[in-house]
């Protein structure tokens, strides 16, 4: 594996880091520096005016086509303005369940009117996306969901009934996807079909509550004979076929466990502020200095084996049940770091800084 980087993507690097340099700056001057969590109703609308400015020059989805807003950039180029992106601190992206998750399964198994219509909004942030997969009686266990779509040929459409909770940013979101049950008779993972719902039908009650840290943007979902036209949008509400949900979603949790949803550009940025954060507030305690030399350790380790998966991807090579794996590391990681800057901080973590 080449560690290098050629003329054209150093030279990419040096495009992306003066955008990000210059726009969040500009972006954060027009909310007179008062940037609020993406998780409150306030900040994500702080949050969606970034992506606008994200879309508008192409940075938003840089590995897309052009066609739907992107740059066709490589993988490559995306890990680049991945690691660039979080060096300059830029705010976490409340359209990731959309773009790194349900854009690569309208990339799969999409028709060209879905493709058309869903990625260039996503892109520009004009429909908000969040994931219907929990329910009261099926988190872990989602083959156990009990949602319905009951078929409607007289009105053409599906009818929803049931309940999705724990939808992240669903109080904001304009449309979710997610699975429901369409063969009443069947059981677990068979009969299930993957829908593309916007939020504003008429029997869609979206109902936000709030956590203990105050973010308001957890939602629950409830569908009451909900009414979801064939026309709802342009190729249809169904995403790979009735009846195909489960191997739909299957591709989907791929994408939440695999490359794209935790890049290590997060991670190593995290791993070099909590060494800024120990220099500055570490006391002389060799167990808590190994700990974040542990840390970053990690963060240099997981951005490595990173790239070995995209050289295994540019191969031909499948991650297959690797992509667990990278989930469990990256959600481990992300723990581990921030328990690790409470540690350094002690006392003066319990304060909303500045320390």
């Amino acid at each position: 594996m080449d560690l290098t980087w050629s003329e054209g993507e150093e030279a990419f690097r040096a495009e992306a880091r003066a955008w990000l340099e210059a726009n969040l700056a500009a972006w954060r001057d027009s909310h007179d520096g008062r940037i609020l969590s993406g998780d409150t109703a306030e900040g994500f609308a702080q949050h969606r005016d970034w992506e606008r400015m994200l879309a508008a020059d192409r940075w938003a989805v840089v590995s897309w086509p052009e066609e739907h807003g992107g740059r066709a950039a490589s993988r490559w180029e995306w890990l680049i303005f991945e690691e660039e992106y979080y060096r300059a601190g830029a705010p976490p992206r409340i359209t990731q369940n959309g773009i790194f998750l349900l854009a690569p399964t309208v990339f799969e198994f999409g028709n060209a009117e879905q493709r058309a219509h869903v990625l260039g909004r996503m892109a520009r942030a004009e429909d908000l996306w969040c994931q219907g997969w929990s329910e009261p009686n099926a988190g872990s266990d989602l083959a156990s969901l009990t949602c319905r779509a009951r078929r409607d040929d007289d009105r053409g459409g599906w009818v929803l009934d049931g309940q999705k909770t724990w939808t992240t940013r669903g109080a904001f979101c304009t449309h979710l996807f997610g699975l429901f049950r369409t063969d009443p008779d069947s059981e677990r993972h068979r009969g299930l079909t993957y829908l593309l719902v916007p939020l504003d039908l008429d029997g869609v009650t979206v109902r936000g509550f709030g956590r203990l840290d105050g973010d308001e943007g957890f939602a629950e979902v409830f569908f009451d004979g909900a009414f979801l036209p064939d026309d709802a949008l342009p190729g249809g509400p169904v995403l790979g076929g009735v009846g195909e949900g489960w191997s739909v979603a299957m591709a989907t949790t791929s994408s939440e466990r695999g490359l794209t949803l935790r890049s290590p550009g997060r991670f190593t940025a995290t791993a070099d502020r909590l060494v800024d954060l120990y220099r500055e507030h570490g006391r002389d305690d060799p167990r808590l200095r190994d700990r974040v030399v542990q840390g970053w350790m990690e963060a240099e380790a997981y951005r490595l084996q990173t790239l070995q998966t995209v050289t295994d991807d540019a191969e031909g090579r499948p991650a297959g049940a690797a992509s667990s794996f990278t989930k469990l590391w990256w959600s481990e990681l992300d723990v581990a770091l921030h328990e690790t800057a409470l540690d350094v901080l002690g006392p003066a973590a319990e304060l909303d800084g500045p320390w």
